[in-house]
């Protein structure tokens, strides 16, 4: 079964980086679009951010410019590189495809950014 994996959350102050990661059971990156999304405490699950075979990449307007999009499909491996962070972007992050896999979903990483 494909199994997504989240990782690199954590606690950091507003402004801070994090670099969250994405790795995979199978070789899926080298044939689909991944996506990175998150739930906020008390609201409802929304996409972030995505990122096509051949790298392009596409972001929602609070994240664009602060977070940055990688894939490695050698390693089957996506990355989030996250900065200057803010209390807003407090989550649990979960990587997918697009459009999501409903039994794709993994526990995520929780991302805290503390004001």
């Amino acid at each position: 079964q494909v199994q997504l994996v989240e990782s690199g959350g954590g606690l950091v102050q507003a402004g801070g980086s994090l670099r969250l990661s994405c790795a995979a059971s199978g070789s899926i990156f080298s044939e689909n679009t991944m996506c990175w999304y998150r739930r906020a405490p008390g609201k409802q699950r929304e996409f972030v951010a995505r990122i096509t075979t051949d790298g392009n990449t596409a972001y929602i307007d609070s994240v664009k410019g602060r977070f940055t999009l990688s894939r490695d499909n050698g390693k089957n491996t996506m990355y989030l590189q996250m900065t200057s962070l803010k209390p807003e972007d407090t989550a649990v992050y979960y990587c997918n495809l697009f459009p999501p896999v409903s039994t794709y979903w993994g526990q995520g990483t929780w991302v805290a950014v503390s004001s």
